[in-house]
């Protein structure tokens, strides 16, 4: 049998539109054997069909290693959510890859898996730290070749994931961005997130404040999010940052006390008690 575990990923991370994403301790669990029928269990009935994407990526990763793709039968435990902006999606299109590369006792290469898995999602932010955990910068090179970078982040930080009792559709989220923007809007961003980038792997907290002030898609997302506004404020008169995790409907507390974090996290569980907030931590 074999057994494949992959983190949940945050992307974009504010800045880091389509390029950036962090690894965090939630995880997807699959297991994958031969089997005298397809199978799968574990995940909700209507993912249980060859449309699945672990199932869709170990067909990938099959095709890569020119190999038939045998008959399996696949179980998935998950702790990351559906359509929560965390990755859920590329954890099991991730897990899928890797699976066949094990089931056929292959070498697990890292940057075949992300030029597969990117391929498959369409943008590399949340594969690429699913893959090689942290924090992880990827960008697509003149010849098609996506290539990472890995972020320090320092240890000063603490991480809490709001999940909302909501989903929030990436393809909606998707559509409400606007595709054209002014480059005054662009310098914008690439200053802020080499800023940001630069906070983060030095415990600044005043400059990663200062530096998260996204104009591509949180403005638009946002709206999307029911509560926003109130959790942005109980966070910022705690002296700490949120942003919207992926397309959400996931937001991603940053403190550097605990004291604050609590006191957040206490605030919060009154005002939103159908929602799901947990302290997380990066995955190195």
């Amino acid at each position: 049998m074999i057994k494949v575990r992959v983190p949940a990923t945050s992307a974009n991370i504010a800045m880091g539109y389509d390029c950036l994403g962090m690894a965090i301790n939630l995880f997807t669990a699959i297991e994958i054997e031969y089997s005298e029928k397809f199978n799968i269990t574990g995940c909700d009935e209507a993912f249980q069909n060859e449309d699945n994407l672990v199932y869709q990526g170990f067909i990938q990763g099959c095709k890569y290693l020119k190999r038939a793709v045998p008959t399996i039968s696949i179980d998935i435990q998950s702790e990351i959510p559906e359509s929560r902006g965390l990755g859920s999606s590329s954890a099991c299109i991730v897990g899928g890859i890797i699976g066949a590369f094990e089931y056929f006792k292959k070498d697990v290469d890292k940057d075949v898996i992300l030029q597969i898995a990117t391929a498959m999602e369409g943008h590399p932010d949340n594969v690429a730290p699913a893959i090689y955990g942290g924090l992880c910068m990827a960008f697509e090179d003149s010849n098609g070749h996506y290539d990472i970078i890995k972020y320090p982040i320092d240890d000063s930080y603490y991480f809490t994931a709001i999940i909302p009792d909501f989903k929030v559709s990436t393809s909606e989220a998707r559509k409400i961005v606007p595709k054209e923007v002014k480059t005054s809007t662009v310098a914008h961003q690439l200053s802020h997130c080499l800023a940001m980038l630069n906070a983060l792997s030095n415990g600044d907290i005043k400059q990663l404040n200062d530096s998260i002030d996204d104009r591509l898609h949180e403005p638009y997302r946002q709206k999307l999010i029911k509560g926003f506004d109130d959790i942005k404020n109980i966070v910022k008169s705690n002296d700490s940052i949120v942003y919207i995790s992926g397309s959400g409907s996931t937001l991603i507390i940053i403190s550097n006390s605990t004291d604050r974090r609590d006191k957040i996290i206490e605030a919060l569980q009154k005002r939103f008690e159908k929602f799901d907030i947990k302290n997380v931590e990066i995955m190195n």
